[in-house]
Formats: C-alpha cells, structure tokens, sequence
C-alpha cells in the first residue's frame, strides 16, 4: 500500500474519519488516498470488528486491567474523536455529556490518555506569542457588539481554481455568522454577502478585520469602499495594528478549525467546498462546545441585533460648527482657493471640518477621523496613534 510513509497511523485514521462522514465512496476513498478498494474494505472491515486498535500491530501489553475504562465507553470516545477529528478532550467529554446524561464519563485527562494510546492525539508544538503592546479594543459585552470579518488564506481546490473563504463571526458568542467560498476577494463579491448576513442577523455596533482589502487600504485613514459603506451604516470599522492577529484571536483560532475540518484535504470544486463549509457552520455553531464559553455552543449565547438593516442608506450629516466639503471626482476638496487631496474611495461624499488650531483641522467622514489638515504645508496628515502621540499645538488630545 502506498500510505505516506512518515505516518501510515494517521493516514488510517483519516481514512476511517471520512468513511464515518458518509460523504465518500469506497472508490473515492481509494483514489483519494492511492489504495486499492481491496485494502480500503480491509480497513473498513477491522474498524467495524474491533475498533480503531485493530489498525496497527498487536500489543504485547497485558490483555485486561482492573480499574480499566469499559470498553463500551472506550468506544464512544474514540468513535466522537474520529467524527470530530479537531475536538480535544475537553471537547468530547463536554459533547458526551450533554448528549448522554445517564452515562458516567471520564475525566477529560483520563479521555486525554485513552485517546493517545489509540494514537488519535497529535503533539502539538509550543508557540512563543509576543505579548500586545496595546489594548486598542474593548472587550464585547453583548452579542453584536463586535463582529469580525476576514478571508481566511486562498488554497486551491481540485478543479485548480483559487478558493477564498470570507468569514463572519460575532467576538461575544463566537457564533459564526458567515463562510462563503468566493473566487475573488474585493468589494464587488464581498459586500453583497456582508450585506445578506445584515438583513439575517441586523448590524453590529463595530466592524474589526485587518489591514488589507477590501476591508481598507492604504489611504488616508485607512478607508476603503467597503469601510465607507459600514460608517454609513453607522458601524464603526476596526482595524488591527499591522502584524498583530493576536489582537482578532479568536477568529484566527476559529480559522485554524475551519481550514483542519473542511480544507485539509481541499474539496473537488466550489460546489462541493461550500457544502463542507455549511457543515463546519452548523457544527460549530450548535454542536462544538467551546471552553471560553464554558463548554457552551455559541447559538446558546447568540441572538440578532435589534439594530435593522435600512432598505435605504442615511445620509451623512454633520453638526453645525463643522464646515462641510464634498469629495470631487479626483478624490479632492476645494479648500481656500486651492485643492486638498482627501481620499478616491470618498468621491461624491461630505467630509466635515473642524478648527482646532489657527492652522489645523480635524477631517472627519460622519464619525470618523481621516486626519488633520495643515494648512501650512496644504495637505491631511494621518492621525498619530493615541500611544505613541507627542502632544503639539495642531494635535487635538
């Protein structure tokens, strides 16, 4: 058999996992993994008659023990791991519990230790995380507070085509509002799906991703098309600093659990990509407990947002001490006889203006800030992060 050669356990193991998914053939098992149908039956069949040790050699380790788990009970938790290959012990034991109440389950270390005999536990390498210097969001009090929007890393399927996962997920609950394969990631297919996901579940008071697009760019203030259509929805975008994804973590851990579950190995074409997807969605959100919930499943804590997606967007306005400018067609403002370059992704909107020194002022679109006009050199200065700010006449404290 032509199993890798670095692990054939795991290839086994695999192998059983997907069988117990219902989602493959025998033949697709074979073809996928460069075994024989023969051999696939021959797993299949030990599996079915003494579980998942009959995979590897005999032990030479005594036959019973005294104070040994049921083998009943062994079974069951070796069968949830091999359906939710990801899930730790904590995990299976939470799901188990919940699902079989009459059942006396182990401890989550004594799963820990069955499920490592069987060879079913990976060794997982300890990461060194630098610490954030800054704390630069709130921590979400409710749901839809903060959602968090991100393409989870483009892999090729089997039809060679690229596949960009763009995912949603409320940071209160962890519930997972969207993940939608797309073949492009930039405004035109993102906002549309944005836009479904608040007509199904209204809108969040904020908005947090990363740095790059659609989501924003690398002008002034960041604002990007899509940004601009979420302040006009009165949804405040946030950004993480540059090279710190620890400050969107728990959707990064949620995105390490999609790509094991549903892109390892990636799927046929988009049709089939999106069926694994959608699975991943329902599983995770009302099956999975999660340990920072309490082993609770995020729809147990998620409920939509009273706040209604409008059917037509409010226009922007300002209050009256601020001297108002609309965008013109090259991306600037006509500004005391001259032009000041403002931003292409605001063409045809109002900015607002506001005097805070003999020579500065503060631009804003709506509520938020783009930056500080110096007259003195004719041009908008970004704004200086509140942590590293040097406090000077022109900048507003």
């Amino acid at each position: 058999m032509t199993w890798k050669e670095t692990c054939p356990m795991d290839e086994k193991i695999q192998l059983i996992g997907d069988w117990l998914k219902e989602e493959y053939t025998v033949t697709e098992l074979a073809e996928y993994y460069k075994v024989s149908r023969k051999t696939v039956y021959k797993w299949l069949g030990r599996y079915e008659e003494r579980g998942i040790s009959a995979l590897e050699d005999l032990s030479h380790a005594p036959h019973t023990h005294p104070n040994s788990t049921p083998p009943g009970i062994v079974d069951s938790l070796i069968n949830t791991k091999l359906k939710h290959k990801n899930w730790g012990p904590k995990k299976i034991v939470a799901w188990l519990e919940k699902h079989d109440t009459e059942t006396s389950w182990p401890a989550p270390s004594t799963t820990g230790s069955i499920l490592k005999k069987e060879g079913l536990v990976k060794k997982r390498h300890l990461k060194r995380h630098t610490p954030p210097y800054t704390e630069p969001f709130g921590d979400c009090e409710r749901p839809n507070d903060v959602w968090s929007i991100d393409y989870k890393g483009q892999f090729r399927m089997g039809d060679r085509r690229l596949c960009y996962p763009l995912t949603m997920s409320d940071n209160f609950s962890r519930y997972l509002l969207a993940c939608q394969g797309l073949f492009h990631p930039n405004y035109e297919k993102t906002q549309p799906w944005l836009e479904r996901a608040f007509r199904e579940y209204g809108l969040p008071l904020a908005m947090r991703n990363d740095n790059g697009a659609p989501f924003a760019s690398v002008g002034l203030g960041g604002i990007s098309a899509l940004s601009v259509w979420l302040i006009k929805l009165w949804i405040r975008p946030e950004r993480i600093a540059p090279g710190h994804p620890e400050q969107n973590g728990r959707h990064e851990r949620m995105h390490r659990s999609l790509k094991e579950e549903t892109a390892n190995p990636p799927k046929a074409n988009m049709e089939e990509q999106q069926k694994a997807f959608d699975y991943f969605i329902e599983e995770y959100n009302t099956e999975r407990p999660h340990e920072a919930l309490g082993q609770e499943v995020p729809a147990s804590l998620y409920e939509p947002s009273r706040r209604i997606f409008p059917e037509k967007l409010p226009e922007v306005e300002y209050e009256s001490w601020f001297t108002v400018r609309q965008v013109r067609t090259n991306g600037c403002i006509k500004w005391k006889g001259g032009f000041v370059y403002i931003s292409e992704a605001l063409i045809g909107e109002p900015v607002g203006l506001k005097q805070i020194s003999d020579s500065a002022w503060v631009v804003r679109f709506s509520f938020y800030p783009l930056g500080i006009l110096d007259e003195r050199i004719g041009k908008v200065v970004p704004l200086v992060n509140p942590h590293k700010r040097k406090v000077s006449p022109m900048c507003p404290v």
